[in-house]
C-alpha cells in the first residue's frame, strides 16, 4: 500500500506526478513530525494555497496564533516547510512548501511498532482530507460548464489481482502526468487549480455465508 502527504502511487497527497521535482522518502522520525492533525491541515493548505504568515493560517483553522506558530516551526524543523525569505518580516514570517515530493512507503513500517501510531494517524487524516474536498465540492455553487467536467465516480465491477491493480494505476498516473503543465507553461485564461484524487483498493467479499 502506498500514500502520499501532498495530494500518486508512492506520492504525496497534493501533488501527484511533478515535473522534475525532487524527491524524499519519509521515514519514521519525519512521519511522526507530520502525522499530527493540524500540522497535517497546515502542510495541505501551504500545498494548495501557497505561501501564508501563521495569522493568515490562524484564520482559515480557527486556532490560536502561537499553536500554529509552533506546528509550523514543527513542520520546518522536519524539512516539510521552510521560511520563504525576502518576504515579511521579523514579526510576519511568511513559510511555504518545501518544493520535494514526499513519498511514503508503508510497508516501510511494519515492522515498526514505534511507527505504527503515527502511520495511523497519518493515514486516517489522509482519508478525512480527501473526503473534506470531495464535500466542499459537492456543497459549492459552481456553474454548469464546470460542473459537467468535473466529476465524482467510481467502478465497482472490477477483478483484479495484485498485478492488474498495480498496472491500473500506473496507467492513470501516466494520464495525469501527460495533462500536468510545466511549472513555466502559462495557464488557460479560465483554468483554475484544479484537483484529482484517486483512490483504488481490493475489496473483501462478502457473502451470504
Amino acid at each position: 500500500m502506498s500514500a502520499q502527504p501532498e495530494p500518486a502511487p508512492e506520492h504525496d497527497s497534493a501533488t501527484g506526478p511533478a515535473h522534475s521535482r525532487p524527491a524524499r522518502r519519509l521515514d519514521a522520525r519525519s512521519l511522526r513530525g507530520l502525522a499530527h492533525p493540524l500540522r497535517m491541515r497546515i502542510f495541505e493548505l501551504l500545498t494548495l494555497d501557497g505561501p501564508a504568515t501563521s495569522a493568515r493560517l490562524s484564520e482559515r483553522l480557527g486556532e490560536n496564533t502561537g499553536t500554529v506558530s509552533w506546528h509550523l516551526r514543527h513542520l520546518a524543523e522536519h524539512g516539510f516547510i521552510e521560511e520563504e525569505t525576502g518576504r515579511g518580516t521579523k514579526r510576519e514570517r511568511w513559510w511555504k512548501r518545501v518544493d520535494v515530493t514526499n513519498d511514503l512507503h508503508t510497508a516501510d513500517f511494519h515492522d515498526d511498532p514505534d511507527s505504527r501510531g503515527a502511520l495511523s494517524v497519518y493515514l486516517r487524516e489522509l482519508v478525512q482530507q480527501y473526503f473534506n474536498r470531495v464535500t466542499d465540492y459537492v456543497a459549492e455553487d459552481w456553474d454548469q460548464t464546470w460542473r459537467q467536467a468535473g466529476t465524482v465516480a467510481d467502478w465497482h465491477d472490477l477483478r483484479l489481482s495484485p498485478a492488474q491493480l498495480k498496472a491500473l494505476n500506473a496507467e492513470l498516473f501516466e494520464v495525469v502526468a501527460r495533462h500536468t503543465p510545466a511549472p513555466d507553461a502559462e495557464a488557460a485564461p479560465d483554468a483554475l487549480p484544479v484537483v484529482v484524487q484517486l483512490q483504488s483498493f481490493p475489496r473483501r467479499e462478502r457473502g451470504d455465508a
